[in-house]
Formats: structure tokens, C-alpha cells, sequence
């Protein structure tokens, strides 16, 4: 499957105290509850680029499905993981005790960040 579009997020769970577990300050995570971030997703073979835009904040992500990559997570910090497809519609990484999953069903991207107990869920529908 090709995950490939532009998604806007529809509903989040758990956001304040997933970002407050990531260690964003309070008034980033009061900004950023409401916004509805844009994720642009471009998917050729085994290669990914991901551009996701909060507000004024761009977070660029390009790798490799299967190798080793540095990933900027939503704090900014540049981080070393493996992303992996799992059956042909999730892409799941691993780095510093976080589980991501991005799962893609139709025209609906759900990810999903796990942090000790702590489970964060973005929904967002192509655009």
C-alpha cells in the first residue's frame, strides 16, 4: 500500500500529557493543542519522505524502509531508528522507549506513539 497524499489531523487523544512526557514546555504544548497539522507523505518503493507542518513548526523526515536513519522527533531532537513496514499498511520504529505505528486504512492515517504508559493517537484524513 502506498501511503503517499496529504493528511490533515482530525482528532488527537492524549496530547498534554504525551508532550509533557517528551519534555515540550508548557506553553508549546498550549499552542500546539489546537492546531490541526498537515502531514505530506511521499512513498516510492522502499523509500519515504515525510513533511509534517504544525503552525509554523516543519519537521522534515526522509528514509529508508529497513535501514538505519536520524529522525527529528516533535521536540525537535534528531534521533537514530529503523523504520519497518509491518503487513502493507504500517510503518513502526522505535527509539529512546517510544513505540510510533502509522497505520494507513482508505483515506485515514492513524498514528499512534507509546511512551511507557502513556498512549498519544493523532487521526488525520487525506486531503
Amino acid at each position: 500500500m502506498n501511503f503517499s497524499g496529504k493528511y490533515q489531523l482530525q482528532s488527537q487523544e492524549n496530547f498534554e500529557p504525551f508532550m509533557k512526557a517528551i519534555g515540550l514546555s508548557e506553553d508549546l504544548i498550549q499552542k500546539g493543542r489546537d492546531i490541526k497539522g498537515i502531514s505530506e507523505i511521499v512513498h516510492n518503493g522502499k523509500h519515504v519522505k515525510i513533511t509534517l507542518t504544525y503552525g509554523s513548526k516543519v519537521i522534515h523526515n526522509e528514509f529508508t524502509l529497513g535501514e538505519e536513519c536520524e529522525l527529528e522527533t516533535m521536540n525537535g531532537e534528531k534521533v537514530k531508528a529503523v523504520v519497518n513496514m509491518e503487513g502493507d499498511n504500517k510503518m513502526v520504529t522505535n527509539f529512546k522507549g517510544m513505540k510510533s505505528v502509522t497505520e494507513l486504512n482508505g483515506d485515514t492515517i492513524t498514528n499512534t506513539m507509546t511512551l511507557g504508559d502513556i498512549v498519544y493517537k493523532r487521526v488525520s484524513k487525506r486531503i
